[in-house]
């Protein structure tokens, strides 16, 4: 599985945080979840921190979700 790639995030003047993934808005933090937040993408990989905390962090199961007996048959009704 690649490595997570195109998050950024800007910090705001009201302590709110922004994160985008290839510019589009991905997720907007406030308060003691946005402190925590700074500390842990400034300690740690970065970009896989704002996809965890963005829920755009995949986890590699969508395409053997895709290939089970069970959603192959619903998309062919």
């Amino acid at each position: 599985m690649p490595e997570p790639s195109g998050f950024q995030y800007e910090q705001q003047g009201d302590t709110s945080v922004t994160v985008t993934h290839h510019g589009r808005h991905a997720g907007t933090l406030r308060g003691d979840r946005a402190a925590k937040f700074l500390a842990e993408v400034t300690s740690g990989d970065a970009q896989l921190v704002m996809a965890r905390w963005t829920g755009a962090y995949r986890h590699g199961n969508e395409r053997a979700a895709r290939d089970h007996p069970r959603n192959r048959a619903r998309g062919r009704r």
